[in-house]
């Protein structure tokens, strides 16, 4: 009888077969489950079919790009965590990706072992771990028990990612955050994708909580969370 992975599934999305096989390994030896696809339409039915833990997609797919699978996985309201990788050092890429819900973005080339961390620090938030007070702001309540946020009763859905950087600004109710202290805080001390991802996980936050959000614009410093 074949036994689950450890750490669970992961799906990579990947066209060019030496980075796939290459993470293959890395993933494997980390103790991940790893199934690969070569372009985005069978990576879509795939993540249906496979429920994995995470997705590690690529950009730039065949029949369909990694852009338009993950719009089309949080269009069906499917908010496994993904992972961009492109070979494209651009910010609008980058951007568009994050608006998306995309919960990282690396840029080929990259470290092999760097990706593998980076997934288990994307896999820490999403499954908790994030202390277990309900944190309240306003009319904003946020159980990081079971990750979940609501807005006067109503549940609003977070990515990993964004979940974790309003906890970490309403842990702290008042406290002025500069983007490199939550890129440390949320992202991990590797995080190198520079105040503009912080920037924009904000802005997508702010969109989902609307009116009630708690997360204020401190301008040349960063951000805090209080009472609206």
């Amino acid at each position: 009888m074949k036994t689950a992975p450890a750490k669970g599934l992961v799906l990579v999305v990947e066209d060019e077969s030496s980075i796939a096989d290459l993470l293959r390994l890395y993933l494997s030896r980390a103790g991940y489950g790893v199934h690969v696809e070569r372009d985005g339409a069978r990576g879509l039915a795939q993540v249906q079919v496979l429920r994995p833990a995470l997705i590690v997609l690529d950009v730039g797919l065949p029949t369909l790009d990694g852009i338009e699978v993950c719009r089309k996985l949080r269009a069906q309201d499917d908010w496994t965590p993904v992972i961009f990788v492109t070979a494209r050092d651009d910010e609008v890429d980058r951007v568009i990706g994050l608006e998306l819900g995309a919960d990282d973005y690396v840029t080929k080339p990259f470290s092999p072992r760097e990706l593998v961390a980076r997934i288990g620090t994307v896999l820490r938030r999403s499954s908790g771990g994030t202390g277990s007070a309900v944190l309240e702001t306003g009319s904003v309540r946020l159980d990081p028990a079971s990750r979940q946020v609501t807005v006067n009763d109503r549940n609003v859905t977070l990515t990993a990612t964004e979940f974790d950087l309003l906890a970490a600004l309403m842990r702290r109710p008042g406290m002025v955050f500069t983007r490199e202290q939550l890129l440390s805080t949320v992202w991990g001390a590797a995080a190198y994708g520079g105040s503009r991802t912080v920037d924009v996980h904000v802005a997508q936050v702010r969109a989902k909580l609307g009116d009630e959000s708690p997360i204020r614009t401190h301008r040349g410093v960063g951000y805090s969370a209080g009472k609206p």
